[in-house]
């Protein structure tokens, strides 16, 4: 990359990097976005699959959907749906007590929260925000290191590979592993992010997190005497919820998909096991095994999937949140943001929340620079 200096670096494209770097855009901030994956979105990304006689399977395999109840968010969404980014998914959803055996609450949910998905797919509002003008997107390039410049009052960012990435005036992190000794755990190498940098960064020490694993399972037919397209599971300790990927809105109908999520235990069990390295096909097809015998004992007649893959979501969900109040973990001095579910609540609302306020941060200090 050329050695020049950007406004500010977004380091993540979930959800909160994501609205935080086309809010910056939107203000006339250049903004280069980085991620270590393939392509946008986090826990909101889409799997693509393909299944052994060439069916191609997609699946919606971290959130299902999201809820809004904060207005700044429902004026954000509102905007999306005006794009056609995403859409209200409108179905039966209710619970399932593994103990009696019997499904409770089925019904239609009229009154409960409007839930949203992302149109075709849930990573469909990512991509739309890393492509907006003024966002660099920049793919398959992890960060190794945040390096404070202090003569210059700059960042400069290296790549896993020891890449100069450039140097910038801002900085945002929406990774709450980007200072954390489970870095080291799974990666073998040293945070990117020296908490010492800052004094308000002790909050991200080692955040606790919970494990989940999910089932991406393919259909011939529809599963039509399960009575809901979006289940949670009660009495299970090794599912937590089940939807129908295949009725949300945009979706392809050729086939019925459906994931299921375990339960924290479940995938802490599985875990302590097996380690934090990434899971082997044992491991997972072990996993896949057990979530879908659960699934089967709803005692309903489920036929046998023609596709089957179990994904590990290593620390899947923030177990606290670390800046309630301020939204977002914010050092001044060195114009660094640190955004995310973990730090105001444990749901995609609260990870757009955080990244309007790393941006709202950001865009009021780069802009007099």
């Amino acid at each position: 990359m050329q050695n020049t200096v950007a406004k500010v670096a977004v380091v993540g494209s979930g959800i909160s990097g994501s609205v935080c770097a086309a809010t910056l855009a939107r203000n006339g901030i250049s903004v280069i976005l980085f991620d270590s994956a393939r392509g946008p979105g986090g826990r909101m990304s889409q799997r693509r699959e393909i299944s052994e006689d060439g069916r191609e399977l997609l699946f919606d395999h971290g959130a299902p959907y999201f809820t809004v109840t904060n207005p700044d968010v429902l004026s954000v969404v509102t905007e999306w749906e005006s794009r056609g980014l995403v859409a209200e998914w409108k179905s039966n959803f209710g619970s399932f007590d593994c103990f009696t055996n019997k499904f409770v609450n089925t019904e239609h949910q009229e009154r409960e929260s409007k839930k949203y998905v992302g149109v075709p797919g849930m990573n469909s509002i990512c991509k739309a925000l890393c492509h907006e003008p003024g966002v660099d997107s920049k793919f398959n390039m992890g960060i190794g290191k945040f390096e404070w410049l202090e003569h210059e009052n700059l960042w400069s960012l290296i790549g896993l590979d020891g890449q100069h990435l450039g140097h910038f005036k801002g900085v945002v992190a929406s990774d709450k592993n980007i200072a954390s000794p489970r870095f080291t755990a799974i990666t073998g190498q040293p945070p990117p992010l020296d908490l010492s940098l800052a004094p308000e960064l002790v909050k991200l020490h080692d955040i606790p997190i919970y494990p989940c694993f999910a089932l991406m399972l393919g259909f011939n037919e529809p599963l039509s005497l399960v009575p809901a397209n979006g289940l949670s599971f009660t009495n299970s300790k090794v599912l937590s919820r089940a939807h129908c990927e295949s009725s949300k809105p945009g979706r392809s109908s050729t086939s019925e998909r459906w994931v299921l999520h375990s339960t924290t235990e479940y995938a802490k069990d599985v875990i302590a096991q097996s380690g934090l390295e990434k899971p082997s096909k044992e491991t997972l097809s072990k996993v896949g095994n057990e979530m879908l015998q659960e699934f089967l004992g709803t005692g309903l007649t489920i036929p046998h999937p023609f596709f089957m893959k179990a994904h590990r979501w290593g620390s899947a969900f923030p177990a606290t949140s670390i800046a309630k109040e301020e939204k977002c973990v914010w050092s001044e001095k060195k114009k660094l943001a640190i955004c995310g579910d973990f730090c105001l609540s444990p749901n995609v609302e609260g990870a757009i929340l955080s990244g309007l306020a790393a941006a709202s941060k950001l865009k009021g200090l780069i802009g007099t620079l």
